[in-house]
């Protein structure tokens, strides 16, 4: 195995990370890196609801950087800025072969703590997780990773540690975009698929548009699977539907039943694909409806009732305002909602 050369890494890639400064209300920082000529990257939590945000630049100059879009659903942001140090070059964002895999070698920089310019090293954890944050909704597919990630780092870049030697000049591709959360040895960042999907978005029209089915669902566990009559534990159960449109042709839950002291909801469709390709849980299915559809556009589920597979086909709407979401929050069962 290759020694990973985490100095050369630092000297490629810090130049690119910024540190980034909001005021609203009480002063925050946060981290950043530059994604194209004219913009930065960040979390949306780092600027929040700001219109312009100080950006300092690892040689120390300080620009006025003006938010042109940020989406709460993925905590993502893109500062628009005038100039940037001629050292200071985009960071490439992963595609691809370049997916982080459990167990590949990357780096966290940002600005922890305040602490500019600063490097830790880990492992990818895990890959496809669910990050719930505040407001009852949850980001999906999200990297997991060892590397020491604090508060400060959010915004800031997860690199994959082995450089792409084929490519001339050596680059570290961007896995994630990182997410301050407190934990023992675990940390989490936007993965590069979400940023591919949401930033350019972002940086045309100022918002993305997500896909919005109006249901609750729940993960078929063994004893979800049992109380349903089901051959397997797989898919998702619908344990609500809200407003009835466009969900109006799927089936809810209509009860519950008691499985090995638990009860669990019984009676619903059970989503097994999406589009004809396998639904396996509520990450898959609310991982591809962000990745793979629009508002507006025909879904088709494939879904399991009274035993019989069939397909329920209507229009993903489009998601509410985040305001709306928070408003209802405090009314949702405890299934995971697809929103």
């Amino acid at each position: 195995m290759d020694t990973i050369d985490y100095r050369h890494l630092y000297d490629a890639t810090v130049p690119s990370v910024v540190s980034v400064y909001r005021e609203a209300g009480q002063r925050g920082a946060g981290s950043g890196f530059v994604y194209d000529d004219a913009h930065v990257l960040t979390n949306e939590h780092v600027v929040r609801e700001c219109e312009a945000v100080d950006v300092r630049f690892h040689d120390g100059t300080w620009q006025t950087g003006t938010v042109v879009g940020s989406d709460v659903y993925t905590d993502l942001a893109v500062v628009r800025i005038e100039d940037r140090p001629p050292d200071a070059d985009p960071l490439p964002i992963a595609t691809g072969a370049d997916a982080p895999r459990p167990g590949q070698a990357v780096a966290a920089l940002g600005n922890p703590l305040g602490l500019e310019g600063s490097i830790t090293a880990g492992v990818v954890s895990g890959v496809d997780r669910s990050m719930p944050i505040s407001g009852g909704f949850a980001i999906p597919d999200v990297v997991q990773t060892d590397a020491p990630i604090n508060p400060g780092n959010s915004g800031g870049p997860l690199v994959a540690a082995d450089a792409d030697g084929d490519s001339g000049s050596e680059s570290y591709p961007v896995v994630g975009v990182n997410r301050a959360r407190s934990g023992d040895n675990i940390g989490f960042a936007v993965s590069a698929r979400v940023v591919s999907t949401v930033v350019p978005a972002l940086v045309s029209d100022g918002r993305y548009r997500h896909s919005y089915l109006r249901i609750s669902t729940l993960d078929v566990t063994p004893r979800v699977a049992s109380a349903n009559g089901l051959d397997e534990p797989r898919g998702v159960v619908v344990v609500d539907i809200r407003d009835q449109s466009p969900g109006e042709s799927l089936r809810a839950c209509s009860g519950s039943k008691r499985v090995d002291g638990t009860e669990v909801p019984v009676g619903g469709d059970v989503v097994v694909g999406l589009d004809g390709v396998p639904v396996r849980s509520h990450e898959e299915l609310t991982r591809r409806l962000l990745t793979d559809t629009e508002p507006g556009e025909p879904v088709a589920l494939d879904v399991i009732r009274d035993g019989a597979e069939l397909t329920v086909e209507f229009v993903a709407a489009e998601r509410p305002a985040a305001s709306d979401d928070r408003r209802r929050a405090a009314d949702r069962s405890s299934a995971v909602p697809i929103e």
